[in-house]
């Protein structure tokens, strides 16, 4: 069976009793292995996991302008990953250019199945599991051919790995150590149904998985909370080890 095929037996199973829709992406870092698995059409809100996203374009045009961010940038991005603040992500969106400035960004991240949401509604970009996996590769890689700088990566990385405690739910499940995510949580008003999202870097036994996990049409926040914990439980050991 290839890991895809198993990765798809291993999420069913632990979505059993759960509503709504769930897709996952893991890779694992040591390895190179990875797999995914989608549900539906495989299309989701970001809700705030695009606050990633949203700083990963913010640092591509501070480098592409040869500048470091400046103090309120740094500000608003610190407030926007680690507190998931909106009045700063808002702020930074703007900066952007919104939708048009994320797209063009995500050409050069490699998110293909990433648009972003009209107007000011940036929760409402429309993301995929493995374009989520893509970013992650982007902001925790490695070596030459990666967007993003060394230092740009750090940066994200050291803001991810600090997010507030509340917050630290999600992909982290799956950890036995730390953890460095960003999660989105959106009660949609059209149907009165939550978006549950995590996407991070998690280490097991001293080895270290990305793992984006996407999902809607849960009823309960809670339950979507507990939905995307399993799922994220169940996927990495179908890739670790993996060759």
């Amino acid at each position: 069976m290839d890991k895809d095929a198993e990765l798809a037996e291993a999420v069913k199973a632990a979505a059993q009793g759960h509503d709504g829709e769930v897709s996952v992406a893991v890779h694992d870092e040591t390895s190179g292995s990875g797999a995914s698995y989608a549900s539906g059409d495989g299309t989701y809100d970001t809700a705030s996991i695009v606050k990633v996203d949203v700083l990963a374009a913010l640092l591509l045009r501070a480098q592409d302008e040869g500048r470091a961010l400046t103090a309120q940038e740094r500000a608003y991005a610190a407030a926007m990953i680690e507190n998931s603040d909106n009045d700063a992500t808002t702020a930074l969106w703007d900066e952007l250019g919104r939708a048009a400035g994320l797209d063009a960004a995500n050409e050069r991240l490699g998110l293909d199945g990433t648009s972003g949401g009209d107007g000011p509604l940036w929760g409402l970009t429309q993301t995929t599991a493995p374009d989520q996996l893509a970013l992650l590769k982007q902001v925790f890689g490695v070596g030459d051919g990666l967007a993003l700088s060394k230092e740009s990566r750090a940066y994200v990385q050291g803001l991810m790995g600090n997010v507030a405690s509340d917050q630290a739910w999600g992909v982290s499940a799956a950890g036995d150590g730390g953890a460095a995510l960003k999660n989105g949580w959106l009660r949609r008003s059209t149907t009165s149904l939550w978006v549950i999202n995590s996407v991070g870097r998690v280490t097991v036994d001293g080895r270290s998985y990305l793992v984006a996990v996407v999902s809607h049409g849960s009823a309960t926040r809670a339950a979507g909370v507990d939905l995307v914990e399993a799922v994220a439980k169940a996927a990495v050991p179908v890739v670790s080890g993996g060759a």
